[in-house]
């Protein structure tokens, strides 16, 4: 299945509880003055019922009239405070919740974000939305209004039951024995329904992720006509979402059934016992009336027991989800007693390297090399030979398992990541652009360039071109994941990003895998350019580009086979020669191979910019 209910370590309550305390005592402030907003509007609040026997015992039967005017004025200053307060509160802690769920989600963004690669290799987009966006919100029941209600409830609860002793004390003896039946039944039911509530996250998350992999790649979908297969997969997904959702409902509604069959209880009760009272003599009418009111306002508070808690469990359940996020060790998270790294020269070494993604299982192995600074090193090999993975460990993506890495002598795993990558330029092959304007992707790894500089920037990857067709120049949106651009044209804006970044360390990986030939010679010139002075790592399927490298690494299976230059690899008669008679006879007989990574050398009547040579694709 594409969707599987992810089995993780469940967290322990007192975590929990813990994570409550700090959020709660990080706010603590507004929540006193809503709790003091709060007990204010649940005093004014027992003014009206408490009036009932008044107006009952000394108005009705004993024809006070004056006192009407004055039980009207109690009733509405109450009710005028309680109108107040109840806006007050609101106020109050609404900010207070928004401002909580805000910093909560900046903090789990900020955490996402600075967790390894291979964790965002493993998990769906959607899943890291949901963590950020969704499980946050649940926490304005905690420092909401959620919480100050329920205390606030329990707090009416009290003073009410207080009243209820001193007006029968037998009768609410008995009502006692129903209420605490509840309480017990509702403390059962929330144990059940944590589980169902965190279950519900964990499935809504991956069905947003598999449908935001689906709406991304909606043109590879239609042009398989998957979308019967992808609305499948949604369905199943959106239906374990609404078992889930079927049976938290079912549990929710069998608490309010049985609360209501409380209330109902009591109501029996009090006709049964109140009624005999009054009849005895040990209860005025007044008594019963005012009692049924202060009953109302213990059952009632358990009512919203039943709907506040329920949404308190919700959040505790998000809180679990989002500590087991930020229980991950970010990837500079020992970062803090480290040197910094000023301005390199570029030298990058490899000290007898290994790694693997799992274990038992490597991808490099006792790799070991030196790359001058302001050389170019160029990396040849079939595909998973490792290619890309040498890459991703020069880029600090992923840490060696055996060995190291250093830079200008410097072990890379003793140096601060944002020092080190703030001095990189990376061209991928697969470019990747925001949903902005060409302008703010090509300044994007210099945000506070001068327009200037991004023209310029541009003019040397040879962006102007298509740019200034465009009838709003730089200011033209390129849609999500740049859609509205070419192939090429991605390539070209990914490659002006990388010159307006001057690294000192540059990375092409498949740089010129989007253009065709006349597009490709239009920026070798560029390409040249940028690396001129730096420290480049190149993974190339053009000859023209690999021709002119200070040293060529050919990998197979891991290691290193081969080192030298173009004609020195060439005369060794070895791997690469091996890899170019394949290409050679691929470009004579027009035959595909799409296992090799290479390209035969073009005619020496052309120059490398004229180089035309097909491409073979690659999975690395």
């Amino acid at each position: 299945m594409l969707m599987t209910v992810e089995k993780k370590k469940r967290l322990t309550v007192s975590q929990a509880w813990s994570d409550a305390r700090d959020l709660v005592w990080a706010h603590r402030y507004r929540l006193a003055l809503g709790m003091l907003l709060m007990i204010v509007n649940r005093l004014v609040g027992l003014v009206l019922p408490a009036s009932s026997k008044y107006l009952i015992d000394e108005v009705i039967v004993k024809r006070r009239g004056e006192l009407l005017l004055t039980l009207a004025l109690a009733a509405a200053g109450a009710t005028l405070l309680q109108a107040i307060s109840s806006f007050a509160l609101s106020q109050v802690l609404g900010v207070a919740a928004q401002r909580a769920i805000t910093e909560m989600r900046k903090s789990v963004q900020e955490h996402i974000a600075r967790l390894p690669v291979r964790y965002f290799d493993s998990t769906q987009t959607g899943v890291l939305i949901s963590r950020i966006m969704t499980d946050a919100e649940g926490i304005r029941n905690l420092v909401g209004t959620g919480l100050v209600q329920l205390i606030g409830s329990l707090v009416t609860a009290a003073i009410a039951l207080c009243v209820l002793f001193y007006l029968n004390w037998r009768l609410t003896s008995v009502t006692l024995v129903a209420l605490a039946l509840f309480g017990g039944c509702m403390a059962l039911a929330f144990k059940r329904l944590r589980p169902l509530f965190r279950e519900r996250g964990q499935i809504n998350a991956e069905v947003t992720g598999r449908l935001a992999e689906s709406l991304g790649g909606i043109r590879i979908v239609k042009a398989y006509s998957a979308e019967k297969r992808e609305s499948l997969v949604f369905a199943r997904g959106a239906h374990r979402l609404f078992r889930n959702v079927a049976r938290s409902m079912t549990g929710v509604s069998g608490v309010t059934a049985f609360s209501t069959v409380i209330v109902g209880g009591i109501g029996v009760i009090l006709i049964l016992v109140g009624g005999r009272s009054i009849l005895s003599g040990q209860m005025t009418l007044g008594d019963f009336f005012m009692y049924i009111f202060f009953t109302a306002l213990v059952a009632a508070p358990l009512v919203e027991i039943a709907s506040i808690g329920t949404q308190i469990t919700e959040a505790f359940a998000g809180l679990d989800r989002i500590r087991e996020i930020k229980r991950m060790a970010t990837e500079d998270a020992d970062e803090e007693g480290r040197e910094p790294l000023h301005e390199i020269e570029g030298e990058i070494a490899f000290e007898d390297v290994s790694f693997e993604y799992d274990e038992h299982a490597p991808v490099l192995k006792h790799v070991s090399f030196a790359a001058l600074a302001g050389s170019t090193t160029a990396l040849v090999g079939s595909s998973g030979s490792g290619k890309s993975t040498l890459i991703g460990l020069v880029m600090a993506f992923n840490r060696p398992l055996a060995g190291r890495i250093t830079v200008d002598g410097r072990d890379l795993a003793t140096v601060r990541l944002k020092d080190y990558r703030s001095q990189l330029g990376v061209v991928l092959q697969d470019n990747f652009l925001f949903d902005g304007t060409i302008a703010e992707n090509i300044a994007f790894a210099h945000p506070h360039a001068t327009r200037a500089q991004i023209t310029e920037a541009s003019r040397v990857a040879h962006c102007e071109e298509f740019i200034n067709k465009f009838t709003d120049g730089y200011d033209t949106i390129v849609g999500e994941r740049g859609v509205k651009l070419s192939g090429g044209q991605r390539q070209r804006v990914a490659i002006a990003r990388a010159i307006l970044a001057e690294p000192k360390i540059l990375i092409l990986d498949e740089a010129t895998s989007s253009l065709d030939s006349e597009s490709e010679a239009m920026i070798q010139d560029g390409l040249q350019t940028l690396r001129r002075g730096r420290t480049t790592f190149v993974i190339a399927h053009r000859l023209s580009t690999i021709r002119s490298a200070d040293q060529i690494l050919v990998l197979e299976g891991g290691e290193i086979v081969e080192r030298g230059t173009h004609e020195e690899l060439l005369a060794t008669d070895g791997r690469y020669k091996q890899l170019y008679d394949k290409q050679y006879n691929f470009e004579r007989n027009q035959f595909i191979n799409p296992g090799e990574d290479f390209t035969p050398e073009p005619p020496k009547s052309l120059t490398p910019a004229q180089d035309s040579s097909p491409a073979l694709p690659t999975n690395l």
